[in-house]
């Protein structure tokens, strides 16, 4: 995007705030409430009658006079009157009271109503000052804000300037330098292929000629030379301790169970490796034990069977119908014309081998596939200690283990063009070390303790708790 088109975009957006800072300037201002008038004071409580009332609340006569018949007639009528106007007098007394009652609590409610009436009128008028006041500082915001986007203004436009400079002359010089460096790749990728090619062919003619020499010194009964890898007698009684017939069979069956894992476990494990042999036919799994993997090849449209030294496991492969035979790596790849497989593929194989034999079954492998077939062989990885001291020293029919370096060079040494290691089944995370957390007081140090701490936990990590198992993937051309 060029400056001009940030510039305009800028300043569409200030626009914009701009609009709705003022619609909601607007809409405070219009939601400010006016000042109400408060109504007025109740009048005040009616007291004209009320001094009368407490001069003639009495309304009983003055004594009659002390003798005479006019007194005993006056006698006779008070007592005849006397009691009704008792209660009358008494009901004067109690009315009077209460009226002089009221009227004090009337004149203390009046008071307090005026008092009321005045701060209300005085907290309105402070809120109607404040909201006014409010109003005045919003309508500055915007001012304030102008006067620095003025003092900014030409450094932004000068920086905008200056980096979109720097921009373009950073793209020109990456769109040369990108262009030269494809160049020379592909020039690297064309020698490299051309390189690859050579020394693919060369191995091949290199092994070839080995085959020759060892069938012509065969037939002439000549002894081998010294110098190149000894041949092991191809018998399964004779492969340098594979798979040593000692051991039960049977019993090796039941250690498999117990120790390797369920059918279900082994085949969803095996199943990441079916991809490598898509488009394959012909595919032989070395030691394929209970069968897994032929399993898997089969419900993928694979064509493939199986050789596995125990008897035991090649009864039970056969009872499920899979085309297995007893039979040592060797003996079985000798007895294959070359170019006969498309793939082939050893789970837990290669560890079980004496190095002489594993290196003449390298070798048979190599021949035995057509070109663009595979190899894949898994073994434990012997770099992490869990897989070495918790698996490999548990089986007794382990003759060697073989670091991922070893093996891989002893594939490309038997011809195969490429070798890649592919590692797999890592530990669980909650097997592993733990991390530690800084605490929140004094984190310096803390922090340096822990990160020490934790430097040492992931090289043990490494060593201890790295992945189980690896498996050599090679291709011939």
């Amino acid at each position: 995007m060029s400056l001009e088109e940030t510039l305009r975009r800028l300043k569409q957006e200030r626009d914009e705030a701009d609009r709705r800072y003022n619609e909601a300037l607007t809409a405070l201002d219009a939601a400010v409430p006016p000042a109400r008038e408060l109504p007025r004071p109740l009048p005040a409580f009616d007291e004209h009658q009320l001094g009368a009332l407490n001069e003639a609340w009495n309304i009983l006569p003055g004594p009659p006079p002390p003798s005479g018949l006019q007194s005993r007639i006056a006698g006779f009528v008070w007592r005849v009157v006397a009691p009704y106007l008792q209660k009358q007098l008494t009901f004067n007394s109690l009315l009077v009271d209460h009226l002089n009652r009221t009227v004090a609590a009337e004149r203390e409610a009046m008071r307090v109503s005026e008092q009321t009436t005045d701060r209300l009128r005085e907290q309105i008028a402070a809120l109607v000052g404040f909201h006014s006041r409010l109003i005045l500082y919003l309508q500055q915001i915007t001012a304030y804000v102008d006067t620095k986007d003025r003092d900014a203004g030409g450094a932004t436009l000068v920086l905008n300037a200056a980096l979109s400079g720097a921009t373009d002359a950073a793209d020109r010089r990456w769109e040369s330098l990108s262009t030269d460096m494809e160049a020379r790749a592909r020039t690297l990728e064309a020698s490299q292929e051309t390189l690859r090619t050579t020394v693919a062919t060369s191995q091949q003619i290199a092994l070839s000629l080995k085959r020759e020499l060892e069938r012509l010194q065969a037939a002439d009964g000549a002894p081998r030379p010294t110098a190149s890898v000894p041949q092991p007698a191809e018998a399964p009684g004779q492969c340098g301790g594979a798979f040593a017939p000692a051991l039960d069979a049977a019993k090796y069956v039941g250690f498999e169970d117990l120790f390797r894992g369920s059918r279900e476990v082994i085949r969803e494990r095996l199943s990441s490796y079916v991809p490598f042999f898509d488009g394959s036919s012909d595919v032989l799994d070395v030691g394929c034990g209970r069968g897994e993997f032929l399993e898997l090849l089969g419900a993928a449209g694979i064509r493939a069977r199986g050789i596995d030294l125990n008897p035991e496991m090649a009864d039970l492969c056969r009872s499920r119908g899979l085309d297995v035979a007893q039979a040592d790596a060797v003996g079985y790849l000798s007895s294959l014309p070359d170019a006969a497989l498309g793939g082939i593929f050893a789970a837990q194989v290669v560890e079980h081998l004496q190095p002489s034999y594993l290196l003449r079954f390298l070798e048979l492998a190599f021949h035995k596939l057509r070109p663009g077939g595979r190899i894949v062989l898994e073994t434990l990885n012997p770099a992490c200690w869990t897989a070495f001291f918790d698996s490999y020293i548990r089986d007794i029919t382990h003759v060697w283990p073989l670091h991922p370096d070893t093996l891989k060079y002893l594939v490309l040494a038997s011809g195969f063009t490429t070798a890649r290691v592919e590692y797999r089944s890592p530990v669980p995370e909650h097997q592993r070390l733990q991390r530690l957390t800084p605490a929140l007081h004094d984190a310096s140090r803390i922090a340096e303790i822990v990160d020490v701490l934790n430097e040492n936990v992931e090289r043990l990590n490494a060593r201890m708790y790295t992945f189980l198992d690896y498996a050599i993937v090679g291709e011939r051309l």
